[in-house]
């Protein structure tokens, strides 16, 4: 886990960095500061309304505590072993077995989880993703995801303005810099996607672990995570919020690992299965 998280951090500071060099070729120490400010704006947007937006783009529903006790009862269980407070818990209807958290940080969490999950997942099952989401939480990995998907948004912003800046005149009359800022505006937002999909990878790994080591039982996350890869897969809200779910809900093909959201399945089935905890 230290490793990824390593990996995670060095992903974030890269994706800083080439907003940065990017913003500076566009416009110098003005392009800078534009996209400093650009990328700070939208990250503050993002931290205050990100999760009420993502919650009404999947028609989610609060789950009510007498229909869905022992959910609550889980999450609280679980929650208290992570030492976060006890996350919203909100019910998407999907025949899709899948969930997700957000929320900008652990006080203001919540979790949804589609009424598939419920249906197909067996008890033990049900707590491994459980477990999940709440290690996201735990992790601040809400906060790095938005971060991450800010700065890319704000590099393909850039690269946008600097194409119509190509289109009616630059100021800058080098033949080398126009050069510079053709080739950035294109390889850019390419660099910043494959990095913003890499962190999402990372987490993912981070969150496995972590859940596994609250509820002591690896198993119990590996074998939900077949059984929700294997399942028909109906899509669940727009693919721009594919990356917090627990498994890709638009996965209906062998993606390019390189180009995923999520690490294979397999891979963190793997993982999982080699995991142990002294109960």
């Amino acid at each position: 886990m230290f490793i990824d998280q390593i990996k995670t951090t060095i992903l974030l500071a890269g994706l800083t960095f080439l907003l940065l060099v990017f913003g500076f070729a566009v416009g110098g120490t003005s392009g800078l500061t534009i996209a400093l400010i650009l990328a700070a704006t939208m990250n503050i947007l993002s931290y205050w309304y990100s999760d009420k937006l993502v919650l009404k783009m999947h028609k989610a529903k609060l789950a009510e505590h007498k229909m869905f006790e022992e959910l609550h009862d889980m999450v609280k269980d679980i929650s208290t072993r992570a030492s976060i407070k006890k996350p919203k818990i909100y019910i998407i209807n999907s025949s899709s077995p899948n969930a997700f958290a957000t929320g900008r940080n652990d006080k203001k969490a919540s979790i949804a989880v589609t009424t598939g999950l419920l249906e197909k997942l067996d008890r033990r099952e049900l707590k491994g993703v459980l477990a999940h989401e709440i290690a996201h939480i735990k992790n601040k990995d809400l906060l790095i995801s938005t971060v991450s998907v800010i700065l890319a948004s704000a590099i393909a912003y850039l690269a946008v303005m600097a194409r119509w800046a190509m289109i009616f005149g630059n100021s800058r009359d080098e033949e080398g810099s126009i050069l510079e800022i053709i080739v950035l505006s294109i390889v850019a937002p390419i660099a910043a996607s494959i990095l913003r999909l890499a962190i999402s990878r990372s987490r993912e790994y981070v969150a496995d672990e972590t859940g596994a080591k609250l509820i002591k039982d690896p198993e119990a996350l590996a074998d939900a995570l077949v059984k929700i890869e294997t399942s028909p897969k109906t899509n669940i809200g727009n693919k721009a919020a594919a990356s917090l779910f627990i498994i890709n809900p638009f996965s209906g093909g062998k993606f390019i690992n390189l180009l995923s959201t999520h690490p294979a399945t397999s891979d963190r089935v793997k993982r999982l299965r080699k995991l142990s905890f002294t109960l």
